[in-house]
């Protein structure tokens, strides 16, 4: 099996991963059309990393998400939300100046053009955190820390933390990391493109769309990724309509196992160069990628908010368990189907049997797969499930 693969799990003390970054109240429309004309919201939650760590936990995973709330009664929502997924919140802090961050948007599709956020979070709590502020006793202890690049958007002192915490460590965590570029969250110009691939070169393992690649880099297709990303031993090109492509160095460690001494897999320690990078065992060159190719599911879509969100936690959930780099990329299709069947941005995932099922499904059925609103309720046989 290549690429990044689980060490023996301790599920009673070891928390499998471990995600920072801010969570905001989200206000969710109550009918199509522009902000102006909406005459009332819904209350949500939103947050990238808060959403991956929600989502692990539904599928039946000890996560973790570390932040900074106001202490006001959106924090309170925030934390109350979160942990009632599962999710430790335990090393959540409150801030007593700064508020909680909302946003209000649109009912339509992030991508089209009538596409409307409203985020009020200049100032926020989460925009304070800073490696002078945050538990670095909890951050390092999962077997993965999930990072992602809203957060070093957000402030100098967020950036800081970034940059210290995918540097190179004894001890580190895999470090996951969704390059998530907002455009609209940056104010230095071409800075946050340089800042984003710098930080992703850090990291073991790395989740980037085509688009947003093409978006903030100007770098167009899988292999020219993989090129300009050539340190992570995994990276997840994300294709839209097309699927994933994986390209997985089988040289590279995999998550901490979580034995007594915290030993890190056979793999071997991390090498502490420059670049963060790490190096194959005896200073020789990383092995060759392996390629894994998976078409996505044909999905009847009602809102595709936090999609990309539940793919990562599929493909983290699958990793942990040890799966082959296919079924990862099928588990979290199937991790971003059932969000993308729901109008918010969180839901409950497929019970692991029937995501199993469906992941180990032949690629001819897996083709003829049709994914509609309600089918993780339905505990089906693969061949019942929705198809043309």
């Amino acid at each position: 099996m290549s690429g990044p693969a689980a060490g023996t799990a301790d599920a009673a003390t070891t928390t499998d991963v471990v995600c920072l970054g801010e969570s905001m109240v989200t206000f969710l429309p109550s009918q199509p059309g522009r902000l102006a004309d909406v005459p009332s919201f819904g209350r949500g939650i939103g947050g990238a990393e808060s959403n991956v760590a929600c989502a692990l936990a539904a599928a039946g995973h000890r996560a973790a998400w570390v932040g900074r709330v106001g202490a006001d009664g959106f924090g309170d929502h925030l934390v109350e939300t979160i942990a009632s997924y599962g999710v430790d919140t335990s090393a959540v802090r409150r801030d007593p100046v700064r508020p909680t961050g909302i946003y209000f948007r649109t009912a339509t599709d992030r991508g089209a053009g009538t596409h409307e956020v409203a985020y009020y979070r200049a100032g926020s709590a989460a925009s304070a955190m800073s490696p002078d502020n945050v538990p670095y006793e909890d951050l390092l202890a999962g077997r993965v820390l999930h990072l992602s690049g809203i957060t070093a958007a957000l402030s100098a002192d967020c950036l800081a933390l970034l940059r210290d915490l995918t540097a190179a460590r004894p001890g580190r965590p895999l470090v996951s990391f969704d390059v998530n570029h907002r455009p609209h969250l940056w104010r230095g110009g071409d800075a946050d493109a340089s800042v984003l691939l710098e930080l992703a070169r850090r990291c073991d393992l790395v989740f980037v769309g085509e688009d947003e690649a093409e978006e903030a880099w100007g770098i167009v297709g899988a292999e020219a990724i993989r090129a300009a990303l050539p340190e992570p031993a995994v990276v997840v090109v994300k294709r839209g309509s097309a699927g994933a492509t994986v390209f997985a160095s089988g040289s590279r460690p995999g998550p901490r196992s979580s034995n007594a001494g915290g030993a890190e897999s056979a793999a071997g320690p991390r090498s502490s160069n420059a670049g963060g990078a790490e190096s194959a065992p005896g200073g020789a060159e990383p092995a060759a990628d392996t390629v894994t190719l998976v078409p996505a599911l044909r999905v009847d879509v009602v809102a595709a908010v936090g999609a990309g969100d539940a793919f990562a936690a599929g493909f983290l959930s699958a990793t942990l368990r040890g799966l082959p780099v296919r079924e990862r990329v099928r588990h979290g299709h199937l991790m971003a189907a059932a969000v993308l069947t729901v109008p918010g941005d969180l839901t409950d995932p497929p019970a692991r049997d029937h995501a199993d099922r469906l992941a180990a499904l032949d690629d001819d059925a897996w083709g003829r797969l049709r994914l509609g609103p309600g089918w993780t309720a339905a505990d089906r046989a693969p061949e019942e499930v929705r198809t043309p």
